[in-house]
């Protein structure tokens, strides 16, 4: 049986170690925090994610419902810019990251090894391998170890690395009994989203333009339009995190037998809601590479094979992302003025064409 290591046991690291297995390798997952799960609010699993998990065998991501309630994009005092429907896309599902998590480590079998509270501080290999910390050897390394992936930044000393989007993130999940279908508010720096997760509670999400390592309070919020602050009131908990993407040209996501997957390959900003569904797309496109590889001459061209497929589509993703995100966050009072116009008017043209 083939063996792997997979560093980082976040969303995109469970999901590679599943693919694996189900591809008939031996699995050790190595996680540097003394406890398996995961942190966070929610996530979107868009369609083509949704169908990796179904690959997989994960069960308990529903399909998205139809929106029964009115969701799009307002302005801070509640005007509608665009409707959902007019905008014609398919509904992602939203769940709690730890939810995910939960889900996809229940399809650990034992061919998965998970060794918690693990230091990745050396990597090595050779032709026939992989070596960390000079005590562990596979003849594969998966790096799913973040945007501050030490592997990545062993293999690639160069690179710059992490990139500051030059706005700030709140995250809550409010357990409060609203009518409301969620979307996304667009002020001027300012950005604020909301969405019914399957468990029936609310995620929300804030942006504000700001220096990196400021401590703030989304505060500003609360005087936008209702539910804005219900939804911050009703969150116990309230995560602020500055948003980094990482800089352009990405590096390869493969060099010999190490791949990279996830945030370590292609951290992007949350403004398409992408990041997590691309680390599962990750996931299952090495698993199809590797099936059919059992540890010789041919894992190193799999991978390469797993990068040409992979780096040009998430390349593509973290640009839109990057774009949106300054769309979005522009203060300028004449260019958002300009946006907001441009996008209900954009709404009604595919409105017009869809009928």
């Amino acid at each position: 049986m083939s063996t792997a290591i997979v560093v980082g046991a976040g969303i995109g690291g469970v999901a590679a170690a599943v693919a694996l297995q189900r591809r008939g390798w031996q699995v050790t997952v190595l996680e540097r925090a003394r406890e398996l799960g995961e942190v966070g609010a929610g996530i979107s699993v868009w369609p083509s994610a949704v169908a990796v998990l179904e690959e997989l065998g994960v069960k308990g991501v529903e399909k998205a419902s139809v929106q029964s309630k009115p969701a799009g994009i307002r302005r801070p005092d509640g005007r509608w810019m665009v409707g959902a429907p007019e905008l014609g896309v398919e509904l992602p599902v939203m769940i709690h990251r730890a939810q995910l998590h939960d889900l996809l480590t229940a399809e650990f079998g034992p061919a998965i090894t998970v060794r918690t509270g693990y230091d990745v501080r050396t990597v090595t290999q050779d032709a026939d391998g992989v070596t960390v910390n000079d005590e562990l050897r596979a003849e594969l390394l998966v790096a799913a170890d973040g945007i501050r992936s030490a592997v990545r930044g062993a293999l690639y000393p160069q690179y710059k690395g992490p990139r500051y989007s030059g706005f700030t993130a709140y995250r809550g999940i409010a357990n409060v009994d609203i009518d409301d279908g969620g979307g996304e508010t667009w002020g001027r720096g300012q950005l604020f989203g909301a969405a019914r997760l399957i468990d029936g509670r609310f995620y929300w999400y804030a942006t504000a333009n700001q220096a990196p390592g400021t401590t703030s309070e989304p505060t500003v919020f609360e005087s936008w339009h209702d539910p804005i602050p219900q939804l911050i009131a009703g969150s116990e908990q309230i995560l602020h995190n500055d948003v980094y993407d990482l800089t352009l040209p990405l590096v390869p996501f493969a060099r010999g037998r190490i791949a990279l997957l996830g945030d370590a390959a292609h951290a992007m900003t949350p403004n398409l809601g992408r990041g997590a569904c691309s680390a599962i797309e990750d996931a299952g496109a090495l698993g199809r590479h590797l099936g059919a590889v059992q540890g010789g001459k041919d894992l190193p061209a799999a991978l390469m094979a797993y990068d040409a497929e992979r780096r040009p589509a998430t390349t593509k993703l973290v640009k839109r992302s990057r774009a949106l995100g300054r769309l979005a966050q522009t203060e300028n009072r004449l260019l958002s003025t300009t946006r907001d116009a441009v996008v209900a008017l954009g709404g009604k043209l595919l409105a017009l064409r869809r009928k």
